[in-house]
């Protein structure tokens, strides 16, 4: 069994100095009124073009944010491989929908793929479908409704560039995941994403759908997915997570009449995550499994099946994944035990990837216990580290 409480290996990457500023910030972070305040002000001084780089790169977006480029990424991907943990960069820019972002967008996508070709250390490339498309447009295919001949041109150059994206990754030997979206417009992209499988899983799973196992139907998609992989002879590639929408899905049900798509309790989404996870690993040589989670119990659950089912730890076809910044407890002692894992590596501009930064420090707050046991964590390796001198 993987001893996750060992803080010598999860912090060995960062220096005493690291440590004292991420306990400084996990500490700001446990606090929902610092958070709240610290976001409004964050919003406001964005909305009204106030400089606020030099007080946000060295703290909140040194610690979760690989760095404004894919070049300034390259110190985190090598120190990362130093410890035997590979890397995933994700341009983290939200909320951009004009057509001038959107080729901005997919031509960094792009970039991230080839540098992905060219870094053993780059595992996998990633993309967010919104930052290519909008999502009325989508939402208007997921429910079957026709599309006047503008919004008909936008999705055809959406399906021209996932496309050129999944053959840029096929042809450079990485895979490339994409990120799940809401559920009222996830049909659409899951119809999309299968086909790209089709296309590019003839041999080994190439292109990874996402799916939001706090959704209660995704365990049966899951299955229903497999059968036609099977019957169309390609490989499913299948990236797991819990899911990032939860309160904003509950909210449109609501008001809109309809039964929510969520998981009523944490429990009912940890038995669908578990049993996602046991089917891939049951079907390991028709589904490529990755595991992207902060959940200590699901990832000593893998380990488990995994060793139960005489799986090696290094096998390709099974990756564990957790954001840059987060859960280091679980990555590095993963890695040092001899497993696949890969950071999710976050870069963009400053002033581009607040969102995502805010969205960070909401989703810390919120989740329970997850602050207070990266700050317990740290804590005790600063303790450690002390008593060691």
């Amino acid at each position: 069994m993987i001893n996750f409480e060992n803080t010598e290996i999860a912090f060995a990457y960062r220096s005493n100095s690291e440590l004292s500023k991420a306990k400084l910030l996990f500490k700001s972070v446990a606090s929902p009124f610092v958070v709240k305040f610290g976001s409004t002000m964050l919003k406001l001084a964005t909305f009204l073009h106030i400089p606020v780089r030099w007080a946000v790169k060295p703290t909140i977006f040194k610690h979760f944010v690989g760095g404004e480029s894919l070049k300034e990424c390259t110190s985190v991907v090598e120190t990362l491989s130093r410890y035997n943990v590979k890397s995933i960069l994700d341009y983290s820019v939200e909320g951009k929908s004009s057509p001038t972002e959107m080729e901005r967008a997919y031509n960094e996508i792009m970039s991230s793929v080839s540098f992905a070709a060219s870094n053993p250390n780059v595992v996998f490339s990633v993309f967010k479908p919104t930052g290519l498309i909008n999502v009325n447009v989508l939402t208007l295919v997921s429910e079957g409704k026709s599309l006047n001949q503008a919004q008909q041109q936008q999705y055809n150059l959406f399906l021209s560039r996932v496309d050129n994206l999944c053959a840029a990754a096929a042809q450079s030997g990485k895979p490339i995941l994409i990120d799940a979206e809401d559920s009222w417009y996830q049909k659409a992209l899951d119809e999309i994403i299968e086909g790209m499988m089709a296309k590019y899983n003839t041999n080994q799973a190439v292109v990874f759908n996402t799916l939001q196992m706090y959704r209660t139907d995704r365990f049966d998609y899951l299955k229903a997915a497999h059968k036609r992989a099977l019957d169309k002879g390609y490989v499913l590639g299948m990236k797991y997570v819990r899911g990032a929408y939860m309160e904003k899905e509950r909210e449109r049900a609501a008001r809109m009449g309809y039964v929510s798509p969520i998981c009523e309790t944490k429990a009912a989404t940890d038995k669908n995550f578990n049993d996602a996870i046991k089917y891939s690993v049951s079907n390991i040589d028709t589904i490529t499994t990755f595991c992207g989670t902060h959940n200590q119990d699901s990832v000593n659950y893998l380990v488990c099946l995994m060793e139960s089912n005489g799986i090696a730890p290094n096998d390709s076809r099974i990756y564990f994944s957790q954001l840059y910044g987060m859960s280091d407890n679980l990555s590095f002692n993963l890695a040092a035990a001899g497993y696949n894992v890969a950071k999710y590596v976050p870069y963009g501009p400053v002033k581009h990837v607040m969102p995502y930064l805010i969205r960070r420090a909401e989703e810390n707050t919120s989740v329970k216990g997850q602050t207070g046991r990266e700050l317990a964590l740290i804590k005790t390796e600063i303790r450690r580290r002390r008593r060691s001198r």
